[in-house]
Formats: C-alpha cells, sequence, structure tokens
C-alpha cells in the first residue's frame, strides 16, 4: 500500500499555498465552460484550505497551447465560473510566476482564492524546467498535489515545484490513490478486470501487471477484435492491430497456463457505418460479414458478463465495450455500468478507470452507484501497469 503525506493540520491562516488542480475543462462555443465535472473534484480540498483562511493559488493546465499564449485556451473563464457557481471569492491572475503573482497574493485576502493563469503557456512546464519550476514555487510556503489526472506526466507544476517545497496530496489525490491502490495491490477475490477501448496496446502494459492477480478478465471493445483474429476468425471490417495479433495469442495462452478465465465475446453487434441511424446485425464472432464492422458486444454477452460481475468482490472497469456515444451501438456498456452499481451494491469494490469509462457510466446514471470513478484515464492506466507516477512520488511518507 502507498501511504501519502496528506494535507497539514497545523495552522495555515494567510499562507500562501500553491494547488495543482486539473481545471483542463471543455469550453463551448461562448468560451463557457461545458462540463464542470473536473472542477467539482476538487472541491473538498479547495474547500478546506479556503475554511482555514490559507491564501489559496490554484494552477492548472487547458489544452496544448505547446508553451504559447492563446486567448482561447485562456483560464479566465473558468475564474468567472468558480464565481457564479461555486460561490467562491477568486482574483485571476493573467500570469503563472513572476511579480505579477507575487503582487496578486499580498494584495490577497486570506480564505480567498487566486486562479492562475494557464501553466502550459510557459515552455518551461512540460520540459519541467527548473528555473521555472523555481519560479513557480518561489512565492509558496507550500504546495498540494491534487490532480491525479496529471500526475503521470514530470512537469513543472506537477513534480518539479515539489523540490523547491513540502508538498502534500489533496483530498482527491488521496482519494484516487486508496480506491487504486487497494483494488490493485490488496483486491479481494473473485477478482474481475474489465477491458474495452479501442486497443490491446493501450492495455498491455496492465494485462502484463495484472495477469497474476485477477481470477477474471473480460474484454469487449474495439479491442476483441485482434483476439479474435488471434484464433482465426475473419473480423470483416472491424477495428484489428494486426502488429498485436501474435500477442494477443500469447496473453490467450499465459491466461489459461496461469487459470485466468479470459471471456471474449460469444456475439458482436455488426453494421455498415457508425451513425445513430444505423442498422445493426447481432451474429456469432465466427461469422462477422466481410462487409460489415463490430462495435458492440451482443445481448448474450451481456448477460454472461454481468453473471461474472455479479460473483465478483472486486472489479476494475478500463474501456467501453462499443460506440456507445450513439444508441444503436450503446447497449454493452450500458449494461456493464448497470452491473457494476448492481455489484457495488452487493458490496464489492467497483472502480471505474477514468477516460472513456468515466464518461460512460456518467452518460447511463450510474457514476454515484460504483465506488469509485478515477478522474484520471492516463493516470490510471498507468498507474495500474504498476508504474510509480512523478507527481504523486514526491508525496509519499518516508518509511
Amino acid at each position: 500500500m502507498m501511504f501519502l503525506r496528506t494535507m497539514p493540520a497545523e495552522d495555515i491562516k494567510g499562507k500562501p499555498i500553491l494547488v495543482r488542480v486539473d481545471f483542463n475543462v471543455p469550453l463551448d462555443d461562448k468560451g463557457q465552460v461545458a462540463d464542470d465535472t473536473r472542477i467539482r473534484a476538487h472541491r473538498q480540498t479547495i474547500g478546506e484550505l479556503l475554511e482555514k483562511g490559507a491564501k489559496v493559488a490554484l494552477v492548472s493546465h487547458l489544452g496544448r497551447p505547446k508553451g504559447k499564449r492563446r486567448q482561447d485556451l485562456s483560464l479566465e473563464p473558468v475564474a468567472d465560473y468558480l464565481r457564479e457557481k461555486m460561490g467562491w471569492k477568486v482574483t485571476f491572475c493573467p500570469a503563472t510566476s513572476g511579480t505579477e503573482v507575487e503582487t496578486a497574493l499580498k494584495e490577497l485576502e486570506p480564505g480567498t482564492l487566486l486562479l492562475l493563469e494557464n501553466v502550459r503557456f510557459s515552455p518551461g512546464e512540460e520540459a519541467n524546467d527548473p528555473s521555472f519550476a523555481r519560479e513557480l514555487a518561489a512565492p509558496f510556503d507550500l504546495c498540494v498535489m491534487d490532480a491525479f489526472s496529471a500526475a503521470h506526466r514530470a512537469h513543472a507544476s506537477t513534480e518539479g515545484v515539489t523540490r523547491y517545497l513540502p508538498a502534500y496530496a489533496g483530498r482527491l489525490m488521496e482519494r484516487e490513490i486508496s480506491y487504486l491502490g487497494k483494488v490493485r495491490d490488496n483486491p479481494a477475490s473473485p477478482y474481475t478486470l474489465i477491458l474495452g477501448g479501442a486497443k490491446v496496446s493501450d492495455k498491455i502494459g496492465v494485462i502484463e501487471n495484472m495477469l497474476g492477480k485477477v481470477d477474471s478478465i473480460l474484454v469487449g471493445g474495439g479491442m476483441m477484435f485482434t483476439f479474435f483474429k488471434a484464433q482465426g476468425y475473419g473480423i470483416g471490417q472491424s477495428l484489428c492491430e494486426e502488429d498485436y495479433v501474435e500477442l494477443a495469442r500469447d496473453l490467450l495462452d499465459r491466461a489459461a497456463q496461469q487459470n485466468v478465465r479470459l471471456h471474449l465475446p460469444s456475439d458482436v453487434v455488426c453494421t455498415r457505418e457508425i451513425k445513430e441511424t444505423s442498422n445493426v446485425t447481432t451474429v456469432r464472432p465466427d461469422a462477422i460479414p466481410d462487409d460489415m464492422m463490430g462495435v458492440d458486444i451482443g445481448p448474450e454477452t451481456s448477460r454472461a458478463f454481468s453473471e461474472v460481475i455479479a460473483a465478483s468482490k472486486t472489479v476494475l472497469w478500463n474501456g467501453p465495450m462499443g460506440v456507445f456515444e450513439l444508441p444503436p451501438f450503446a447497449e454493452g456498456t450500458r449494461s456493464v455500468a448497470a452491473s457494476l452499481a448492481g455489484a457495488t451494491e452487493q458490496g464489492a469494490m467497483t472502480v471505474v478507470g477514468g477516460g472513456d469509462s468515466a464518461a460512460a457510466v456518467a452518460q447511463f446514471g450510474y457514476a454515484a452507484e460504483v465506488s469509485h470513478v478515477s478522474t484520471g484515464g492516463g493516470a490510471s492506466l498507468e498507474f495500474f501497469e504498476g508504474r510509480m507516477l512523478p507527481g504523486v512520488a514526491p508525496l509519499l511518507k518516508e518509511e
């Protein structure tokens, strides 16, 4: 298990604290926040620091400006949102470091917020430039890392500043490491791993690291067709990573050798084109028509997967079962989400590993009915690959 230095209990009233958050939120065509999920995830951390009277400066990235200032990627609309929707007193600073930040901090009232401009406007951020990290850290007494979703990046605001400031984990970071750590390192059995999404290549590290820990693996999404190809089936126009067919065959063999039940779909939903009005047909995996593509697991598979999930004490899900954004291809993913909710109600630990899976449970209304939905897609993948995330390492308690 991993043990983090959590936010300090001592008096921090009036102290300037740098908090790394993830406000990389979608903006609508009017430049306003279109989805506040990531903002709301940080409410507890920010709220606690404000209640204790700290001078809280929030630092985040937005989009990929590649070290250049872009007005369409400014965080100023987020400052407006924080004032209007969260009810916090917020000052926006058009800089990330230097005298503008120092002046703004001096003028900031204890118990109020300063939102810094997009940290990726500086080329020193993604380069993890030590001089930029030192400049970023200079006005502050300590830093709080709460952006688990950015913790797999060794950037100046996630890792660099911790060389110059005492570093602590925020409440969101605590929750992420607690839940993800339990299902990675100390799971209750039977343990089921559900994998979907487009590519086997994205999940190789997870499978390699988790193969000796799980009892069952359920495979859906685009990656199932690489496994079908490994079994010698024709897959029509379905997505397939040809370079990974041999690896898929090897994983099937290794799972069998380790007594891990690797479940592939027994039926597949197929179509000729991916659109809302598409006609679909359900076929066996060895009977996919040459002119069609697989886009979801079928109803028989959904029922079989649900039975495995219902019998589990621990479930980790990463990757949708099909093109869930469109109604004709959504049922497999919806069924898995519903099954996780049912397993949770029966006492299982259920974790959804961020990214498209998190979007799916939210879309189908099950986000509040599972144990934990991770905020980090790429970060959660790397965590389950067994890697030490650079944004987490500085927060660990010394043995």
